[in-house]
């Protein structure tokens, strides 16, 4: 899940847009350059930019972008000195950690009881409230699996099969907030021993971790038979592969 979640740093801002209301035109002019870190995808980037700077029209959003691992670490370790004033589009986890360090002001938009108990924080006020969910999925390459005359997997089992060997690639857990949980998702369903295991024998499979969650199925160098990725909960219904 990722969600909106706003910086401590970011307090100022109301006290500056209420401050500009008194100056005169040239100065109110000058729109509030707000910084949000965010590890959503580049086409998203621009829309959401445009809509809420139609709706804000003071402010100016600039942009700072990786995955959801490098965000986290960034933000971290600017926890004493912090740079961002938005977090806009990571992981709950990672959210939920910061709120736990006491990163994040408490902030609950409007239309909040509108939302499902699953995309809000349970605070109140909020400390994070959701946007959207995924769900882990594999991605078969049916032209390249021909080739090698790779049958289609019909388990996560069948990933640590031979037959497999540098045909698999997936997102990087210590860089990608989709790799990590990933996973999560394995250990919860496999158990830790067995999840581990399985994580072993599918390591010996794997042709490349890549640094993000999209990258499995956008790169052409990352063509392999199988990729994993991530998919938008909204975008459709996925049968859930067996254990």
């Amino acid at each position: 899940m990722t969600m909106i979640a706003t910086m401590r740093r970011a307090a100022i801002l109301g006290t500056v847009a209420l401050t500009a209301m008194g100056l005169g035109g040239a100065a109110f002019a000058q729109k509030t350059k707000l910084t949000v870190y965010t590890a959503i995808e580049n086409e998203q980037l621009e829309p959401y930019k445009k809509a809420f700077e139609a709706d804000n029209p003071t402010i100016e959003i600039a942009w700072v972008r990786d995955s959801t691992g490098v965000i986290t670490a960034k933000l971290i370790a600017e926890k004493d000195n912090p740079r961002a004033d938005i977090i806009w589009g990571l992981s709950a986890s990672s959210v939920g950690l910061f709120a736990s360090m006491g990163m994040i002001e408490p902030y609950t938009p409007a239309n909040a009881a509108s939302l499902k108990p699953m995309f809000r924080s349970g605070k109140t006020p909020d400390t994070w409230v959701g946007m959207d969910a995924y769900l882990a999925v594999l991605c078969f390459n049916t032209a390249e699996a021909e080739k090698g005359k790779k049958a289609k997997p019909a388990s996560w089992a069948d990933l640590v099969k031979p037959e497999y060997k540098d045909s698999i690639v997936m997102p990087n857990p210590a860089s990608s907030g989709t790799g990590y949980l990933t996973v999560a998702g394995w250990l919860t369903i496999m158990g830790e021993e067995a999840g581990w295991k399985f994580m072993d024998g599918l390591h010996q499979n794997i042709a490349q971790y890549l640094h993000s969650g999209s990258a499995p199925r956008r790169r052409p160098r990352a063509r392999r038979s199988i990729s994993s990725c991530r998919r938008k909960a909204s975008a459709g219904r996925w049968k859930r592969l067996p254990s």
